[in-house]
């Protein structure tokens, strides 16, 4: 390559960087609340990624001569009763917090985006059957059809997640069912029917990608909501167990017998958990706008 054409490159590659880092500031002005949820996400995923180079102590070591120490330079965010350091403890949560949200609402969305694709695009008496099985799993609310779940399961970060995404399953169906009623009567997919392209085919390449808009914002406003399940199935031990640093654990270990005597006890996992929930609602809001044009003001 010659001195001119890597010359070339490096403007080419320059005006990319540029117009991406335009984009990003476009979207800061246009949608600041969206713009801070993705800041609050980010810094989230960064913790739990990184956990072990921004923590110094370990979130399961015990020191009994640390029981209860306030929050000060050597441990930030105080120790809880048994010595372990409340800091490490939030920064390894977000871990589990991660882990249960993305597992969860990738399970509970794939096997949705399964169930109401099948049922819009071929209607008949499975779209039927499809939709009763739907309206038992949506007849109960989110969090109480988790805690049944759980219940039955059995407390384990796997049941955990399995059961979180059960629960996922009906709104996520009926968002793609909606979406592939209106798409299969398209002309794009009689034209693929008339040169004789399969109906699973068209399914899987046609129509289905034509529903991710609405299932990515969907996905991105209920990771809030599952984060937040985890937490309360946590706080009433139904959730993952010890020795996992869970948010809601936390919480529940701290709540009845130590909000007075050691509030940071309570009040900083009570603050992450609100802090990801409010980012993950807030980029999900802006989302939904950038994706939607008729939710633009």
């Amino acid at each position: 390559m010659s001195s001119i054409d890597f010359r070339a490159e490096l403007t080419k590659a320059g005006a990319n960087v540029e117009g991406r880092w335009s984009a990003i500031r476009f979207l800061a002005r246009r949608y600041p609340l969206g713009a801070f949820g993705a800041v609050i996400m980010a810094l989230c995923v960064f913790a739990a990624l990184f956990a072990p180079y921004i923590t110094v102590y370990d979130p399961l070591s015990t020191n009994a001569a640390a029981s209860l120490a306030r929050p000060s330079a050597q441990h930030w965010l105080g120790c809880d009763f048994m010595g372990r350091d409340v800091y490490s403890r939030i920064v390894y949560g977000a871990r589990i917090s991660l882990a249960v949200g993305i597992g969860s609402l990738s399970l509970g969305l794939t096997a949705g985006v399964f169930i109401g694709l099948t049922s819009g695009y071929l209607g008949g008496w499975i779209d039927l059957a499809a939709q009763r099985l739907i309206d038992i799993l949506q007849s109960l609310p989110l969090l109480v059809m988790a805690l049944l779940m759980t219940a039955s399961l059995g407390p384990s970060l796997k049941n955990t997640i399995i059961a979180i995404a059960i629960a996922l399953i009906p709104s996520s169906a009926r968002v793609v069912r909606s979406a592939t009623l209106s798409l299969r009567e398209q002309p794009f997919v009689e034209a693929a029917k008339a040169i004789g392209m399969s109906e699973v085919r068209i399914a899987f390449r046609h129509v289905l990608p034509n529903t991710l808009a609405p299932l990515i914002v969907l996905g991105t406003a209920q990771l809030g909501a599952t984060i937040l399940i985890e937490a309360t199935l946590s706080f009433l031990g139904l959730g993952v167990p010890e020795p996992h640093p869970s948010w809601g654990r936390m919480l529940s270990e701290s709540a009845a017998e130590y909000v007075r005597t050691a509030p940071w006890l309570v009040i900083f996992p009570g603050l992450a958990i609100s802090l990801v929930v409010f980012g993950t609602n807030l980029f999900g809001d802006a989302l939904r706008d950038i994706l939607d044009p008729r939710q633009r003001s």
